[in-house]
Order: structure tokens, then sequence, then C-alpha cells
């Protein structure tokens, strides 16, 4: 294949244009997925089921989503990089077009399937471009921006979405997916290296990157992160109608200032991620498990005290990336020291163990919505922050070999 220059490697700008579109991808992939959340009561509404069945939509997403990537990405590794890119955006494009055309909540179930069976594939892909479109200065930078994308889209893509879907119906706010994506795979195929690193080792022999025990703590530690936000996350749009009593008209202003405080979170997160190499900048962030645990035990407040409410989300929000940049350092350096054959599957492990965690979390948090209520889904989201507290307390042991 032949190399594009690498604009990013020999400038001194991070905003190139393959950078731009990395993260222009990552919006695009957040977009589709959160979507769901900021447009569940139209979506109910539009195909006569109830909230907590869409609310499902999420898990389901989830659960395809989790064990998929990591066997798609160590299968990428084998195959031309651009183009397997490039088919997989092809694939997610048909998802989100069958989303608009949804007759019916079974078939919408499918077009969701499909789309989970390649987004955490399409962050992998991105993430392996580090070394073509940027400098090693700029690593966690990169690592922070691409993760960004998802947190733009809770700013900008789900507020506007939602908004779509309240003034023109659920269905516009897929189809302006739709025409995004296609701009941004014409986008692709201009800007984009063709530059492939084909790994030499065997598929199978890549998943030894599982019998090292930080890698374990890693995904431990992301599922119960992620986890911990996922079991009231899901159901952000009916908290801030019900239990704070936001209007109807000001609910998508309400997803926008939660957005921003996302987008905060993780360019933070980037920031923490440059304390050390290995498992040391996630083992920092234990503090952090434990004010988040403390927060969303107050979360039970809100009906009573609808203003601290209001404000406590805007601070959950802050909390809920900051150990995304990190456990991908802990992935990327431990694979590079001791399994460097498993870049890819390393690059794949933070998008696993993240939707891991929301598949857990926003199951747990129907289960609490049907049977206690709104009111408890921050308490139960706090079970999931002590778990992460113990297992970044476990990654001590391990600081001397990093």
């Amino acid at each position: 294949m032949t190399s594009t220059k690498n604009a990013g490697a020999v400038g001194t700008r991070f905003f190139t244009l393959p950078v731009i579109t990395l993260v222009a991808i990552s919006f695009m992939l957040g977009m589709s997925e959160f979507i769901v959340v900021g447009i569940l009561p139209d979506i109910a509404k539009g195909l006569s089921v109830s909230e907590v069945t869409v609310g499902n939509l999420v898990s389901l997403f989830a659960f395809v989503y989790a064990p998929v990537t990591p066997l798609g990405s160590a299968l990428s590794a084998r195959f031309p990089r651009f183009a397997t890119h490039l088919t997989l955006m092809g694939v997610f494009l048909a998802g989100n077009v069958l989303c608009a055309f949804a007759p019916n909540y079974a078939v919408l179930v499918v077009a969701r399937i499909m789309i989970a069976l390649v987004s955490g594939t399409l962050v992998a892909i991105a993430m392996t471009y580090a070394p073509d479109v940027t400098t090693d200065k700029y690593r966690t930078k990169f690592i922070a921006w691409v993760f960004s994308g998802f947190s733009i889209a809770s700013v900008v893509g789900v507020p506007v979405g939602t908004w779509i879907a309240n003034t023109f119906g659920w269905r516009w706010s897929f189809h302006l997916i739709d025409a995004l994506t296609v701009a941004l795979i014409a986008m692709m195929l201009v800007v984009l290296p063709r530059n492939s690193h084909l790994m030499k080792v065997g598929f199978l022999p890549q998943f030894r990157l599982f019998f090292d025990a930080r890698i374990w703590l890693g995904v431990l530690a992301v599922v119960f992160g992620a986890g911990s936000s996922y079991v009231f996350y899901t159901y952000l749009t009916p908290i801030m109608r019900d239990e704070i009593h936001v209007p109807e008209q000001y609910l998508s202003i309400g997803l926008v200032m939660y957005g921003v405080a996302c987008l905060w979170s993780n360019l933070h997160a980037g920031k923490l991620a440059e304390r050390g190499r290995g498992v040391e900048p996630l083992y920092h962030l234990r503090w952090v498990f434990l004010a988040h645990g403390v927060l969303l035990c107050s979360l039970a407040l809100a009906r009573v005290i609808p203003v601290y409410g209001a404000i406590l989300l805007i601070v959950l929000g802050m909390f809920m990336y900051l150990f995304n940049a990190s456990s991908q350092v802990l992935y990327m350096d431990v694979a590079a020291e001791a399994h460097p054959g498993s870049m890819n599957l390393a690059a794949s492990l933070n998008s696993m163990s993240f939707n891991i965690g929301i598949a857990i979390g926003s199951a747990v948090g129907g289960l609490v919505n049907d049977h206690l209520g709104l009111t408890w889904l921050g308490p139960f989201g706090a079970v999931f922050s002590l778990c992460a507290i113990a297992t970044t307390l476990a990654m001590g042991r391990y600081l001397k070999k990093d």
C-alpha cells in the first residue's frame, strides 16, 4: 500500500485534517449510540412501547458491542486498515438508515445490533492511526480527543437530535446521522492515510494479552466506572423531567449542559493520563471514584431539592469519562511492553470494557427504575464506584513493574 504523508508527525500542528476526521468519526459513533437516550420518550410514543423497553436498546447495544469489539479488532489487524475502516463505516451507515425507516420495535432492534457490531472496531481502528497522523508527544492528547468525539456528540449531536425529534419526529434524528455519515465517508476518502500496519501474529495468539493481570484490572476498573454512570445516565431525560421537573421545552438545553460537562471530563482525562505510564495513571484515580460514589448517593436528593439535583447532574457529567484516557494508556503500554503483536486488540479494550459497563449499568438502572423508581438510581450507581475503588487499589502492586 502507498503511504500518505504524515502531516501530524512532520508539522507542529495537532489538529490536522486526518485528526479532525478521526475525531469526527467518534462524534458520529457517539451520536448514533447515545441518541436513544435523548429521544427515548419520542421513540416509545412513536412505536407504542414503554420507555423501559426503549431503554433496553441501550443495554442491548452494549451487550452486542462489548464481545464483538475485541474479536473484530483482532481480525481487522489481518486486513488492510483503510479498506476495512471504509467497509465498516458502510455497515454503520446502513444500520442508521434502517433505524430511520424502522416500522416497528423489532426492526429497530436489528438496526441497533448492526451498528453495535461495527462501532467498537471503528474506535479501535481510529486509535491505530495515532503514529501516522500525530507525534508521540501528542499521544495522550490524541487518545483524549478521539474519546472526546463521543462527548461532543453529547454536547451538540444528542441535543440537536432531541430538538429535531421534538420538532419533526424521531426518525429525522437518524436522517441527520445518515447525511453526516455520508459526508464523513467522503472526507475519509480524501484525507486518511492508506498505509497499513498488517500484523504478522496469528488471530488467537493476540489474545494472550488477556493473560496479563494488569489488563484485567484495567478492564474491571472501566466496567465499574462506566456502570456507575450508566445506571442513571440511561434515564437522564426522565430524571430531568420527573425528578428535577425541567419543562419539556428545556430538556434539550439540559442535555447540552450535561454534554459540556462530559466534554470537559474527556479532555481533562487526557491531562490525568499524563501522570505516568502503564497502570500508574489509573491507579491515581482511586480518589476520583470515591468522590463519584459519594455524589451518586446524593442524587437521591434531586426530587427533594431540584436545584441541587440540576447542579449535581452537571458535576456527575464532569466525572463521567475521567478514567478513559488513563485506561487506554494502560492497555497500550502493557501491550507495547509485553504483547506487541496485540496492539489492535489492546486499542479495542477501552471500548469493550466501557460497553460492558454500559450494558450492566443500564440493565441495573432498568430494574431499579421498574421496581424502586428513579430516585434510587444514584445510590445503586455508587455501588459500582466502590467496586472501581477496590480494583484501582489492587493496581498498586504493579506500580514498580511499570
